[in-house]
């Protein structure tokens, strides 16, 4: 996959994309990045990438000219059509089913906005995706699209060591992780589930698919709404719910 980012501090990704997952999925060759200074593309003497809002108001709105121009010279280095998305807090909410099916891809640009926001043409013919990684609002996009690249890489064929690591993963499921331990089986009176050392696999399955749908259905019981259940699932939630109405 090739990666390419737009942002006016290209600085900002030297340590990110050097490090952990990323940076071994890069010498791997699994991924390639390359980080440009969108200002580079503009036109006036001032280099100014941004312009006071037609019709008045506060902030100042990125151009588009300065980005058209940018992702035209990324796109003639690109073998295969990018997606090309928007960090933007209007964007709709990334979620893991995004980032799976981004990971399908050749080759992807992110553009990092910053300011007011975007001249309305950038998002609406430049972009193919607008995304959001959630409900606040922060200085620049370029910590919006760090989150969603680790997140698309770390997907790719052979980046993590052990391929079934992201197919159990929060949300990939639908739900939540279940819990994990690991030795000391008795830490400081902590002790681990004796099912957990038992060597039941099956028993060792169900606890954790139980585990996983109680910790969705305490912490993120939205994530349950429209989600197939099985019999026993059922059953378990009606258990829980039980006891919440009687304490």
């Amino acid at each position: 996959m090739k990666i390419d980012i737009l942002s006016l501090f290209p600085e900002m990704f030297d340590g990110v994309l050097q490090s952990s997952i990323i940076g071994k999925a890069a010498e791997k060759g699994a991924v390639s990045f390359r980080v440009t200074n969108f200002r580079d593309f503009t036109t006036n003497k001032h280099n100014k990438v941004d312009d006071y809002p037609f019709g008045g108001g506060a902030g100042m709105v990125l151009m588009p000219q300065p980005l058209f121009d940018a992702v035209d010279a990324v796109c003639s280095k690109q073998c295969a059509k990018p997606r090309i998305i928007l960090t933007s807090p209007q964007g709709k909410p990334f979620k893991q089913r995004d980032a799976e099916l981004l990971s399908k891809e050749s080759g992807l640009i992110f553009i990092c906005g910053h300011y007011e926001g975007f001249d309305e043409r950038i998002p609406q013919h430049l972009a193919t995706d607008e995304y959001s990684i959630g409900d606040f609002v922060m200085t620049g996009g370029e910590l919006a699209a760090m989150a969603m690249i680790d997140s698309v890489v770390r997907l790719l064929p052979g980046v993590l060591g052990n391929d079934t690591s992201a197919v159990t993963d929060s949300f990939s499921t639908g739900l939540l992780e279940h819990p994990h331990y690991t030795r000391p089986a008795d830490f400081r009176g902590m002790k681990v589930p004796d099912l957990l050392l038992s060597g039941n696999h099956e028993k060792i399955a169900e606890w954790r698919l139980k585990e996983s749908l109680r910790r969705t259905y305490e912490r993120r019981p939205d994530l349950l709404e429209g989600l197939s259940l099985t019999d026993q699932e059922e059953k378990w939630l009606r258990a829980w719910k039980k006891d919440a109405d009687h304490r």
